[in-house]
C-alpha cells in the first residue's frame, strides 16, 4: 500500500469515528469519495450523506493545518461564508469541515449576466476581507522577492532551459517590490480567483485561504480579475477595477487622492508580480510534483505579462525579451519538459 493510500485508509477510519459521534447511520462498507484536486499536498474527500461533509488530508510534514483553522475563524467572524472546521486532528493532519458544494465560479463564467452578479458579490466579500484586522505575516520584500525568484529558477532555467537575464530581472523585480510595498496594506487572501470561489448561500463561498497575509490592497483584486484560469475582456477588467477603487474610497478604505491612474498602475504591476510567480509555480508543479496539467495555464500568464509590458515604458525591454526569447521557446516541445 502506498503512503497516500495508507493515509486515505487512516482518514476513512478517522472520518467514520467522527460521523458515528454525530449519530449518523452509515453503510456497511465506508469510504470517502474524492472531492477536488489541489495544487498543494492537501487532498479533499467528501462524505456524500445528509448532511454531507468534506474531510481534509493534510500530511503534517508538508502542510500545517493551523493557519487554515485560524484564518477560517477570522473570515467567519467578518461575516464571510467559509468552511466551518467541525473536527480536527493536527497530529494526523485530518480535518472535518463544512461542505460548500461543487458549484465553482469557474463553471458559471459562460453566462455573462450571471457572471456580473457573481463578481459583484465577490467584490462585496473582498471589501469585507480587506477590513479584517489581524496579526498575520506581512507580504514583505523578502516574500515578494522569493516568489518572483520562482520565475527564473523553475520556469526559465528548469522548464525552458533559458539563461536568465539577471540584470534586467533584478531591475524589474525591484520595480514590482516598490509598487507592492507602497500600497495600503490589508488582509490578503492570496489566491482569490474563480476556482476558489463557490456559488453558495450567502455568496460567495470562499476556500483555500490558509496562506493569507497582510499585503497590497490590489493583490486579491488582480487575482480575481486577471485570473490564471479565465481571461476577461480588457475593457471589462478596467471597468471593474475603477468601480472597485470607487467602492474603496466610499468605504474609507482608500484615500481619494489616489488617482485612477495610480490605482491602475498598482493593479497592473501587482498582477505582473503575481504572474511571474505563477509561471514559476506552474512549472514547479509539473517538474517537481508530477502535475503537468498546469502547463496549459502558462500561455495566459505570459499574455498577461506581455499586455502590461505594452502599457508601461519601464517594462519595454522585458516585453521585447519575452516576445523574442521566452514565448518562442514555449512553442518548442524540446524545451517544454513534462
Amino acid at each position: 500500500m502506498s503512503a497516500s493510500d495508507s493515509r486515505k485508509s487512516a482518514l476513512d477510519t478517522w472520518a467514520l469515528g467522527r460521523l458515528k459521534d454525530r449519530g449518523l447511520k452509515l453503510p456497511g462498507e465506508f469510504s470517502l469519495q474524492p472531492a477536488s484536486d489541489d495544487a498543494s499536498f492537501r487532498r479533499y474527500f467528501r462524505y456524500c450523506g445528509d448532511p454531507s461533509f468534506i474531510f481534509v488530508d493534510a500530511p503534517p510534514a508538508m502542510e500545517d493545518s493551523r493557519p487554515f483553522i485560524a484564518v477560517a475563524t477570522l473570515l467567519a467572524s467578518a461575516g464571510l461564508n467559509v468552511p466551518e472546521v467541525f473536527e480536527h486532528d493536527l497530529d494526523s493532519g485530518f480535518m472535518m469541515i463544512k461542505d460548500l458544494g461543487e458549484d465553482l465560479y469557474f463553471d458559471r463564467l459562460g453566462d455573462i449576466a450571471q457572471t456580473e452578479q457573481l463578481y459583484q458579490d465577490a467584490f462585496i466579500a473582498l471589501s469585507k476581507m480587506q477590513q479584517i484586522s489581524a496579526r498575520l505575516d506581512p507580504y514583505d520584500e523578502v516574500l515578494l522577492q522569493n516568489e518572483m525568484n520562482l520565475f527564473p529558477e523553475w520556469f526559465l532555467t528548469r522548464q525552458l532551459d533559458i539563461d536568465c537575464a539577471e540584470d534586467m530581472l533584478e531591475e524589474v523585480f525591484r520595480l514590482m517590490i516598490t509598487n507592492a510595498t507602497s500600497q495600503p496594506q490589508v488582509f490578503v487572501h492570496r489566491d482569490y480567483h474563480c476556482r476558489n470561489l463557490m456559488l453558495a448561500q450567502p455568496n460567495p463561498g470562499i476556500i483555500d485561504f490558509q496562506d493569507a497575509v497582510i499585503g497590497p490592497i490590489t493583490y486579491d483584486l488582480v487575482s480575481l480579475l486577471k485570473d490564471c484560469y479565465h481571461k476577461f475582456p480588457s475593457d471589462q477588467i478596467e471597468r471593474w477595477v475603477m468601480e472597485y477603487r470607487t467602492r474603496l474610497v466610499m468605504a474609507g478604505q482608500l484615500e481619494a487622492s489616489v488617482s485612477e491612474k495610480t490605482f491602475m498602475r498598482w493593479f497592473d504591476f501587482m498582477g505582473f508580480q503575481r504572474h511571474l510567480k505563477c509561471a514559476g509555480i506552474f512549472s514547479r508543479l509539473n517538474l517537481r510534483d508530477g502535475k503537468p496539467g498546469y502547463l496549459a495555464d502558462i500561455p495566459l500568464v505570459l499574455q498577461y505579462l506581455s499586455e502590461v509590458c505594452e502599457r508601461y515604458t519601464e517594462l519595454t525591454a522585458f516585453g521585447c525579451w519575452l516576445q523574442e526569447v521566452v514565448i518562442p521557446r514555449m512553442g518548442s516541445t524540446e524545451y517544454v519538459r513534462r
